[in-house]
């Protein structure tokens, strides 16, 4: 599972590259500017997958939930003070490090238990964790989509079967 856990995160980088880049063509007050929506504005949306991603990464190397999450407060508040250049600067690392550990973990297919606060005891796998990551952030990209045009501008493609043929395309 390890080399199918790594491809659908290079997906969740590859959609969240194209979103960055997205948004980098509206202008520039959009990235801030207050809605009636899922989210208060788009860089709400954008520090929310950041924090979320970080959360999972400090659980995939071993913090409890329950740390991962006390830790997310602060990195969300960091992450929505970002412009949009260096949030996508720090979503640059986090892919860097989430890529690093999946790729040095030793079984991604080993039973771990995940004590959530909220939720209770799951017994689960490591791959898992990865798999929520990739779905929470195509959420909420979906939010994103819906964000945009309420603003008056179109989205982008971001589906996993494009990321199949850009990616294939780009092997050749």
């Amino acid at each position: 599972m390890t080399n199918h856990s790594l491809r659908f995160y290079d997906y969740h980088v590859w959609a969240n590259k194209i979103i960055f880049n997205r948004l980098k063509e509206l202008p520039h007050h959009l990235y801030k500017q207050e809605i009636q929506s899922v989210f208060s504005s788009v860089s709400k949306v954008m520090a929310h997958i950041y924090k979320v991603d970080c959360g999972w990464l400090d659980i995939l190397m071993g913090k409890s939930m329950n740390e991962a999450m006390e830790a997310s407060f602060q990195i969300e508040a960091d992450a929505e003070a970002r412009s949009l250049e260096e949030l996508e600067a720090m979503y640059d690392d986090l892919s860097v490090r989430f890529k690093a550990c999946i790729n040095g973990h030793a079984d991604l297919e080993k039973g771990v238990v995940l004590d959530n606060p909220y939720a209770g005891i799951l017994n689960t796998r490591y791959s898992e964790f990865i798999i929520q990551v990739v779905n929470h952030g195509t959420y909420h990209r979906g939010n994103l989509s819906a964000m945009l045009r309420q603003l008056g501008h179109s989205s982008v493609m971001t589906e996993y079967g494009l990321f199949m043929y850009q990616d294939e395309s780009n092997s050749n």
